[in-house]
């Protein structure tokens, strides 16, 4: 690891890590992060969440870097949204993805880019799970959420990825479907949603959209060599991007699977484990 903050890339994933248990970030590690910025330090999110859904959340943080959203699909700057880089999933798979969500009795968010913005298109909220994250992103007035009827029409943009969420029978049946027949062409999540217990999910994505990747991008695209990325993380869609940095940061609460591959576990989410690490590790550059 170089000794010279300028050459140090941090990056940190939001829910479970960044953020507290209820999805918000405190005001201690909000202060923090400020001074940390200021003081020139290199740090930035990677999350499964959308650039209209991260904002809202680091207000106030002034980020200089490009963050990487929606699980490695999109580098966007963080002030205006602009994406700097898209993964989308090719469309005749995509319309195959959609079709099999469909036939097993389910109904998706699409997250869709136009060539100017990505929005978070649907059509029927069918379930408890849907009508829950549907609430969620009503909450926040940047969020680019569109209802589109029929929601087939989405497919004609690039489509960047999917969210289903239902019942967990059918959702892993979907889950394995796709992992069987698609397996090496797209990146799938299945997991509990770690705000709404019993709510399953499962994200889908071009298998080029993963957060190693655009972390590797990013470094790249600013002159860091992956030896010198830190990154942080709590769950399974971290496992890929603990791979590839230069050191592996879990937290204390993090996915046991994940723990395997970290070269060192701090404090929980609870406990502003991120920014203190950061703060102690810069502490012992000369």
């Amino acid at each position: 690891m170089d000794s010279d903050i300028r050459r140090i890339l941090y990056v940190s994933d939001l829910d479970g890590t960044l953020l507290r248990n209820d999805g918000t970030l405190s005001e201690t590690s909000r202060r923090r992060l400020c001074e940390l910025l200021e003081a020139g330090v290199n740090f930035t999110v990677a999350s499964a969440r959308t650039w209209s859904e991260i904002v809202p959340l680091l207000k106030g943080v002034p980020l200089r870097l490009p963050v990487i959203a929606v699980n490695g699909a999109f580098l966007s700057d963080f002030a205006t949204g602009r994406a700097l880089q898209v993964k989308a999933i090719e469309k005749n798979l995509a319309e195959a993805v959609y079709e099999e969500i469909r036939r097993t009795g389910l109904a998706p968010f699409i997250c869709g880019y136009d060539g100017h913005s990505d929005k978070l298109y649907y059509q029927d909220l069918l379930n408890e799970q849907m009508r829950w994250f549907h609430g969620v992103l009503m909450e926040h007035s940047r969020a680019r959420l569109c209802r589109v009827e029929p929601l087939e029409k989405v497919l004609s943009l690039q489509v960047v990825s999917f969210a289903v969420m239902g019942e967990d029978r059918l959702v892993e049946r979907l889950a394995r479907y796709l992992e069987e027949q698609y397996g090496p062409r797209l990146e799938c999540f299945h997991f509990q949603n770690p705000y709404s217990n019993g709510h399953w999910w499962l994200t889908i994505h071009d298998a080029a959209a993963c957060k190693s990747k655009a972390v590797a991008e990013l470094a790249r695209m600013y002159g860091f060599a992956m030896d010198n990325v830190v990154v942080f993380g709590d769950h399974i869609n971290d496992i890929q991007m603990f791979r590839t940095a230069g050191r592996a940061v879990a937290v204390a609460n993090a996915h046991e699977s994940l723990k395997l591959y970290a070269d060192e576990i701090i404090a929980s989410n609870e406990e502003d484990a991120v920014v203190d690490y950061i703060s102690r590790t810069l502490s012992l550059i000369p």
